[in-house]
């Protein structure tokens, strides 16, 4: 950099120094600090790969000659809508897929996992899934809890799972024989969930298709994609995944999207995961936008850095705890498929205090003392942190985890570096002080 008279200016390099903080002491913030240094060279990695997957995003907009005219969206049935249409066909070029359906009638992840489960899925197919035991949500849509709600079991699907090995991962050599019956679909969740295991790495995934489809030629690859979008290089529609999933207040909103989900991938598949949504005869010709086009196309040209701060933050959840010695899956500085961090406490205290803490470091009800609760579709009372602007959002800060053993706090988004390093701060102090 350049002074007067073309002088060089000095560059300063400033300390990190304690901020004027009253939730936490100077102890716990030195901590973190500490960890944020060790941290630099894996912030540069993840900071270097927003440029990359911002150029796709960019691509794919200008691809479909992106103006402002595709802001607007109809009212009433949404035929013919301008904006939807294209903002479909920009998430099928980021995503790499045929055709993709993005919707604001989509309520959560989990509404658009099962949309594309009922709409493809026919009374006496086999549904096997290769990662072990779904994420809570799904049990009940599956069948495995609950009844009378309609779930797949109710319609005549059969459901099988492969376990999982000791080490949290896929049990490829068991492959075969799980899929020795006929079976019409595979379903493989990306990120680990509420289970103490791997998230599944693209490349992992694309090795599973190739598997699959060599056993029996005829059965479709399904993905739940939630927190795992953008995170590689790579979307498992390119390695081979017939279809996939996800919502909107994770990655791909980039904390602005005010709700809404997606499915991608075959156009066929796509289309029957549309007609469970709307109805047979509609598919993705129905659905108005809202005039909330904006917020969706804004949204994902902001999710490649929304991306990176997010795993810049959960590296920093990842360090801090795992410089108190506690297990932490993944470690610090780790090659990431999602955006989840997994922390270990092996009892309930910790895990409230830590929630405690992130939830008073929270823009929106910082006030509020989170306290264990039943949620819909969860099996687990849950402690969940989440001040977030958009209710639900995990783009956002925020941590949480069932009330079971082993007591595991699952944290995902931020903003920004800065945010997680309060937040931790904080829990550091709580913890101190409940010792």
């Amino acid at each position: 950099m350049l002074g007067e008279a073309g002088e060089p200016c000095p560059v300063v390099v400033l300390a990190i120094q304690p901020p004027a903080w009253p939730l936490a002491t100077d102890a716990a913030w030195g901590a973190v600090a500490a960890a944020q240094q060790r941290l630099l060279a894996s912030d540069a990695r993840r900071t270097a790969a927003v440029q990359p997957q911002l150029a796709k995003v960019l691509a794919a907009f200008q691809a479909e000659r992106l103006g402002t005219h595709h802001f607007a969206s109809v009212s009433g049935y949404g035929h013919n809508d301008l904006g939807r249409d294209t903002l479909d066909r920009v998430f099928a070029r980021v995503l790499g897929a045929e055709k993709a359906a993005v919707r604001l009638q989509f309520v959560s992840g989990t509404h658009a996992i099962a949309a594309a489960l009922f709409g493809v899925l026919r009374p006496g197919d086999r549904l096997l899934s290769l990662t072990g035991r779904p994420y809570d949500t799904l049990e009940e849509v599956i069948g495995l809890r609950g009844q009378g709600q309609g779930s797949l079991a109710e319609f005549g699907i059969n459901y099988a799972e492969l376990p999982l090995t000791a080490a949290g991962v896929v049990d490829e050599a068991g492959l075969a024989a799980a899929l020795a019956p006929p079976t019409r679909m595979v379903l493989i969740q990306r990120s680990c969930g509420y289970s103490w295991r791997p998230s599944l790495p693209v490349a992992s995934i694309g090795r599973l298709c190739e598997r699959v489809k060599a056993l029996q030629p005829e059965c479709l690859v399904f993905v739940d994609n939630c927190y795992g979008e953008l995170v590689e290089a790579l979307e498992p529609p390119q390695v081979g995944a017939d279809l996939i999933a996800g919502s909107l207040i994770k990655n791909l909103g980039g904390t602005i999207a005010p709700s809404g989900g997606y499915v991608a991938g075959k156009a066929e598949l796509v289309e029957q995961a549309c007609c469970r949504l709307t109805a047979p005869g509609i598919g993705s010709e129905g659905g108005s936008g809202f005039d909330l086009h904006r917020l969706l196309f804004q949204g994902l040209f902001l999710a490649p850095q929304m991306v990176a701060e997010s795993l810049i933050c959960a590296d920093l959840v990842a360090q801090v705890f795992a410089d108190r010695g506690l297990a932490v899956q993944p470690l610090p500085g780790a090659e990431r498929t999602d955006l989840i961090q997994a922390v270990r406490f092996g009892e309930p205290r910790a895990l409230q205090e830590v929630c405690r803490a992130f939830q008073a470091c929270s823009p929106v009800g910082g006030y509020v003392d989170p306290v264990p609760a039943p949620m819909p579709g969860y099996a687990s009372e849950l402690v969940m942190a989440g001040g977030t602007f958009i209710d639900g959002s995990t783009s956002e800060l925020s941590a949480d985890g069932p009330l079971r053993e082993p007591y595991v706090l699952f944290s995902q988004g931020g903003t920004h570096r800065s945010h997680a390093a309060l937040a931790l701060a904080a829990a550091l102090s709580r913890l101190d002080a409940a010792t």
